[in-house]
């Protein structure tokens, strides 16, 4: 079973859309004792890195999604601001992350003159940055559609999955061992990121 975090923070349907095209069955819920029982887990999620964390302290989560994700090695995957929530903090907000990926999230900032806007909205090209059980069967330089202002700075380059280039590189993608996250949107990006998501629920 994959488990889609409910918290209020994200367009869930969308996500369990995508998993059904490719055969998954998927529970959108809140409860803890289903996230404990899940095969694999995503965190999907739009909006502030202050209000997503505090959704996800109101209902409870916190404790169980680290349990799940260091002590159980369920597969976890955050999307968007759950890609950003993985990390230890932001610039957007004041709140701690949940600390699973060493990385600090920051504001997209231009030092020359340019017509790049925020928020970095639209598709874009990634590169591959190692191999990976989640990448099989997907050729280099992949298309994918983002929307964010904020982008993950990783203390270590060997938790950078994918980067893009916008004004300048930053890590697309984040894995430290069986937890992942993509600052895109796999559920918005088609046929690619139909074959991700394929992957994270039956490869990883």
């Amino acid at each position: 079973m994959v488990a889609v975090i409910n918290y209020g923070m994200g367009n869930t349907g969308s996500i369990v859309n995508m998993l059904h095209r490719i055969g998954e069955e998927a529970v959108v819920t809140d409860k803890r004792n289903e996230l404990e029982e899940a095969d694999k887990i995503i965190l999907p999620g739009v909006g502030a890195f202050d209000h997503g964390i505090q959704n996800l302290r109101e209902k409870d989560l916190v404790d169980v999604i680290r349990r799940v994700t260091l002590e159980k090695k369920i597969p976890f995957l955050g999307i968007c601001l759950g890609m950003q929530l993985l990390g230890n903090k932001s610039e957007e907000g004041q709140e701690e992350g949940l600390g699973l990926i060493p990385f600090t999230n920051v504001r997209f900032r231009f030092e020359e003159p340019t017509l790049l806007k925020i928020p970095h909205m639209g598709w874009d090209i990634v590169n591959f940055q190692q191999k990976d059980r989640i990448l099989e069967d997907l050729e280099e330089m992949q298309r994918f559609y983002f929307v964010h202002s904020y982008y993950a700075i990783c203390e270590k380059k060997e938790n950078i999955l994918m980067t893009c280039a916008y004004g300048h590189e930053f890590a697309a993608a984040v894995k430290n061992e069986n937890i992942y996250g993509f600052q895109f949107h796999p559920e918005k990006s088609h046929r690619f990121g139909m074959k991700l998501l394929e992957n994270f629920v039956r490869r990883v």
